[in-house]
Order: structure tokens, then C-alpha cells, then sequence
């Protein structure tokens, strides 16, 4: 899963003009990004790394910080995500502090760039992106529906490549992924074409990661000139020679660890959503998405044996990367950089080399010369943190400070609202239902308004939250179901233009906006509907789903139909239910439908 929830929009950003005060941090240790210095002194000056060492002087009237007993890092950079709306505000909370995007809308990240540019979003963690990946048609990529252009051939590589260049790809990424860890068939681009994709790359200038499924495609992968792995494999046991065979084409091995357990049917986040450390700065709905995998695994699949590769790589010294292919099930931006970190380890990496995992291994990676070390001249994102992670890989998560570019980021602030969060659900658990659903009545149209019996109201959804272009709008009409007198109309346009498209109408189930309902009592989702004869949506907002809603689909014709959707089947069982949005998705096009009656009884 690439692509979240609709209701999730990018928050207000940092002022245009932010002021570059000079620190220092004394009496710390300090971990460069290679090696560690057991007592030391970092100047910060103008966003940059001024001075390192056991013995500085820098001018007075500096803030003075005192970091006995403390470590002090380079700031995290996430070798594999997905980012969207509050994604990277989410990163830099928990020290990540540039992420390297592996597929989203080019639009997005071209936005985010020139904000960067420009200053701008100094509370969200930097971004680089790949933008639209390379996949063959109907491969993986192309079922979010999401329109995006796809290769058939190695004779399309270079204009491909060019194309992804113009929409300003800081890299190239290429799916090859037959879906077979998965239990599922898809079509995926062949060897030569990967080979063509990395030539056309190389040529422009551009890196190229291969996102792989399956041992042999990562063979295939590595034999065809890649520059790195996006993922190991969960398939098979890697074989002798799979660690030599990478570091003799000089890969780097970006494994994912996190989103593999979830693959495996476990999910590796839920011990972030207890851990105090971080806790305080989770939404409910973060809780939620740290608590879920990918399910029951359709196939025989083993996270040991990416254990085992990463074995091999390391004694081949072979370049491993972390990152954590967020906001996938189990998976959260920022935070579970932390728990890929306590992975690695577990496979196998010292601490230490977790940490370089995480900071300069894939800024030299990625040529990202400016970040991932504490050395003079380098942007300043550090991330300050409790005790020694060289002997507690955990220690990273006891936050102190983190700063990008020099500024340090608000986490109290951040903590205040998530608290308030916390506070409204609990609320929420506790209260009962709400008053009016009584009866599971949400609304019948009858008064002609959109009135309803419990909840916020209806209001318009649409991909806009995301950077999308499609339209809608709603109002009550003549005509019901069951010979009543009204009904809401919702009409509009799909239209290509973000990273996932809708559009639709939206109930609301608790007293605010971003509040939740306990609606236990209820079992079924119940409406009404006719219209144009497309496949209509029903997507499900609850807290514990976390930030992913989850979705059924109904289809309507010219006559009125009953519907009855079981709140189990979208994985939820009421108690904190957000919202329920109505609404067209792909293909694109014009649509319109009506409902009527609708339910939670």
C-alpha cells in the first residue's frame, strides 16, 4: 500500500525566513557518521557545522548546550519511503531529517523542492524523490489507480528515463516484482529492459535502485548494472555466493526489514506504540498502523533469510542502507527508522554500523554530499539523544533535541497535539455512543438538507487534500429510494493529477472534525444508491485502522439498490470510528450518483 488516507492534508509550514541562530553543544559524544568520539564540542553557525573537536572556542553569547551523557548524530535520512501530506513533519519529529522518496506524485515532491529552495518547511524533514517509478503496464505501481506512464520495451528506456528527468526525478527507481511473494501474478519489466533503464540513467547522470520481490530478481537486478536494492527477500535462503555477487557489481542493499516482517505476517511497529520514548508523539491513528501487517502470508516466506543475506553483505562489505518503506502496515514515518536501526542489529550489523546505516552510508549513496556526518561544513541536522546507542541501539529513540538546518524542531508543541489527540479518543472509547445514533439513522435527505442524526455533517472529499485536480459537489435532489421524496446527489470529474484519485461525499462520525465515535453497538453500514453504472467506493476511517482507510466497492445502476456493508469487513468493529466517504475513483471521467437512507445500524 503507497497511497493513504483522504483526510490526511498537508498542516500549516514553518515561517519563509527562518533565523539561523549559532549553538554549541558541549561535553557530548559524538557519533560523525563513521566513527565516535567519546567527549566532545560542535559549533553551529548559519545551519552548518562551524567547529568539531575535543577543544573549541567559539565567540561568546552563543546558547550553550550541555550534553553530558548524551550522544549526538547526524540526522537519520530514511533510505525508502513514501511521502505525502504530513509525512515529513512526522519524519523530522522523531530525528529523521531527510527523506529519500521511493515513488509519489511528481507534483508533490516538485512543490516540497521549491519550498526547500526557497526555506521554506523547516519543521519537515528534507525530501528527494524518484517521483513516478518504472514499471511494466499492469505492473506493480499501476493498481492504486493512480495513471502513470509505464515501459513495455529496452528500446523506450531513454526517452522514459528523460521523461522522469523532466518531472524532475532526483533518481531512477524500476519495480521488478512478478507479485509471486505476495501469492499474486503480475506482469513486471524483463532483465533487459532493467539493463536498458540503468544505461539511459547512467548516461544522464542519475543512480538507479530496483525495487525487487523475490531472490532471483535481486540476482537479475544486481547482473543488470543496478546501483542498489530497494528491499532484500523473504522467498528463499540467499544462496553462498548471493553476498560476492553484490559487492563484486559494488551495490548498496537498501533491505526494509520493517515492511519485510509485515510481509512475513508480523508487525515490527507495535513495540514502538508502547515504548514511552516515543509513545507521547503518536497519533491514535499512528498507534493504529503500528499495529498491522500485511496479513496472513499466501506463501512461505521467511524474514530470517534476509537476515542471513544481510550476513553476507556485511562480510562482503557490501554498502546496507536503512530505511523502512513508509507508511506501508507496521510502519510509521520517522519513528520505525528506529526499530530498522534495533533490526539490522538483530541481523547482524554493530550498532555502530546500524548508525551508519542510517546516516552517511546512504548519503554517499545518493551523493547527497552536504548531510549524514558531523564534520565542518556540513548542514547542520543533528539529532541529540539520551545515553549511548553504540551500547543500546534503542537509546536513539530518548529524544532530546533535533534540528534541521540548525533549527531545531518543536517537539512540545507537536507533543501538546498529540496529546490532545489521545485525549479525544479515549474520549471517544469511553463516552458511549454518540447521542441521535440511537436508531443507526445518519441521514434520509427528507428535510432537503444534509442534516444529520449524530456525527459533523457531510461534506465534499476530494484528492485536492493531496495535490489532486478531481472534483465533486453534492446536494439534496427530488427523488428516493423507496418512493421518499429525496435523496443526495454527488457528481464530478476523476481526474489524473495526484498520487491517488477520489472524489465523493464524507460523513463524519464523532462531535469534531477529527474526532471518533463508539459505535460498537453497530455492525452494518446501510444506503441506498443509484447512478451511472461506475464501481463506487465505501471507504472506512477508524482510528485503529491507522492511517489507511480501508475500502469496498459497490457498483450502481439506474434503479435504486440496497446495500449492507459489515463494519468487520472493513477490519473494524465501531469503537472508534472516524468517517465514511462515498466516493468515485479511477477511471477517470465524469461520474454521478445518488444516495439515500444511510446507516450504521
Amino acid at each position: 500500500l503507497l497511497f493513504g488516507a483522504p483526510a490526511l492534508g498537508r498542516q500549516s509550514q514553518a515561517p519563509a525566513s527562518p533565523e539561523f541562530r549559532g549553538f554549541v553543544i558541549t561535553n557530548v559524544r559524538i557519533f560523525d557518521g563513521h566513527r565516535v568520539m567519546a567527549r566532545g564540542i560542535v559549533w553551529v553557525e548559519d545551519g552548518r557545522i562551524r567547529a568539531v573537536g575535543a577543544e573549541i572556542v567559539a565567540p561568546l553569547g552563543l546558547r550553550m548546550i550541555d550534553g553530558t551523557g548524551d550522544t549526538l548524530l547526524p540526522g537519520l535520512i530514511d533510505a525508502h519511503t513514501h511521502s505525502w501530506g504530513d509525512a515529513l513533519k512526522e519524519a523530522l519529529i522523531f530525528g529523521v531529517t531527510t527523506e529519500l522518496d521511493m515513488f509519489t506524485d511528481q507534483k508533490y515532491a516538485a512543490q516540497i523542492r521549491a519550498e526547500q529552495v526557497a526555506n521554506k518547511d523547516m519543521d519537515m524533514a528534507d525530501l528527494r524523490s524518484a517521483g513516478t517509478l518504472v514499471t511494466a503496464p499492469g505492473g506493480h505501481g499501476t493498481e492504486y489507480g493512480i495513471p502513470i506512464p509505464t515501459i513495455s520495451k529496452p528500446e523506450e528506456a531513454l526517452a522514459f528515463v528523460d521523461a522522469r528527468i523532466a518531472e524532475g526525478s532526483d533518481y531512477i527507481k524500476i519495480i521488478s516484482d512478478d507479485g509471486s511473494t505476495y501469492g499474486r501474478t503480475m506482469p513486471t519489466v524483463t532483465k533487459e529492459t532493467i539493463a536498458a533503464i540503468v544505461v539511459a540513467a547512467h548516461k544522464r547522470g542519475k543512480i538507479v535502485t530496483v525495487h525487487v520481490g523475490t531472490q532471483q530478481e535481486a540476482r537479475e537486478a544486481i547482473e543488470a548494472g543496478a546501483d542498489g536494492l530497494a528491499h532484500l527477500f523473504v522467498d528463499s535462503a540467499p544462496a553462498p555466493d548471493f553476498g560476492k555477487l553484490a559487492a563484486a557489481h559494488r551495490v548498496f542493499v537498501t533491505p526494509t526489514l520493517t515492511v519485510l516482517d509485515a510481509i512475513c505476517g508480523e508487525s515490527s511497529g507495535k513495540d514502538l506504540a508502547k515504548d514511552a520514548r516515543l509513545a507521547p508523539y503518536f497519533s491514535p491513528a499512528e498507534v493504529g498502523s503500528l499495529q498491522v501487517s500485511f496479513g496472513v502470508p499466501k506463501t512461505p516466506v521467511k524474514l530470517v533469510y534476509a537476515e542471513e543475506a544481510i550476513r553476507q553483505l556485511k562480510a562482503a562489505g557490501v554498502p546496507i542502507l536503512a530505511g523502512t518503506d513508509s507508511p506501508n502496515p507496521g510502519t510509521v514515518h520517522g519513528a520505525s527508522m528506529h526499530r530498522e536501526m534495533e533490526m539490522l542489529v538483530h541481523a547482524g550489523l554493530t550498532p555502530l554500523e546500524a548508525l551508519t546505516a542510517a546516516t552517511s552510508a546512504p548519503a554517499k549513496a545518493f551523493h547527497l554530499n552536504d548531510r549524514g556526518e558531523i564534520v565542518v561544513g556540513r548542514r547542520a541536522d543533528l539529532l541529540l539523544v539520551r545515553g549511548d546507542p553504540m551500547a543500546d541501539i534503542t537509546a536513539t529513540r530518548d529524544i532530546v533535541s533535533v534540528w534541521k538546518l540548525g533549527i531545531e524542531d518543536d517537539r512540545a508543541s507537536y507533543r501538546t497535539a498529540r496529546d490532545k489527540d489521545r485525549i479525544a479518543a479515549e474520549a471517544a472509547k469511553t463516552a458511549g455512543p454518540p447521542a441521535g445514533s440511537e436508531s443507526g439513522l445518519v441521514s434520509d435527505f427528507e428535510d432537503e438538507t444534509t442534516k444529520v442524526q449524530f456525527g459533523t455533517g457531510w461534506v465534499v472529499s476530494t484528492d485536492s487534500y493531496m495535490g489532486g485536480k478531481s472534483t465533486a459537489e453534492m446536494k439534496v435532489v427530488d427523488g428516493g429510494a423507496n418512493g421518499s421524496k429525496h435523496s443526495l446527489e454527488i457528481t464530478g470529474e476523476i481526474v489524473a493529477g495526484g498520487p491517488a484519485q477520489w472524489a465523493g461525499a464524507s460523513f463524519t462520525a464523532g462531535v469534531a472534525p477529527t474526532w471518533a465515535a463508539n459505535l460498537s453497538s453497530k455492525k452494518t453500514i446501510h444506503f441506498w444508491a443509484r447512478g451511472d453504472g461506475r464501481t463506487y467506493v465505501v471507504m472506512v476511517f477508524a482510528q485503529s485502522l491507522g492511517q489507511i482507510p480501508k475500502m469496498q466497492t459497490f457498483v450502481v445502476g439506474p434503479e435504486w439498490k440496497e446495500y449492507r456493508l459489515t463494519l468487520s469487513a472493513f477490519g473494524t468493529d465501531g469503537h472508534d470510528l472516524g468517517g465514511i466517504l462515498f466516493s468515485a475513483g479511477a477511471p477517470n471521467g465524469k461520474f454521478s450518483f445518488q444516495i439515500d437512507d444511510v446507516r450504521v445500524d
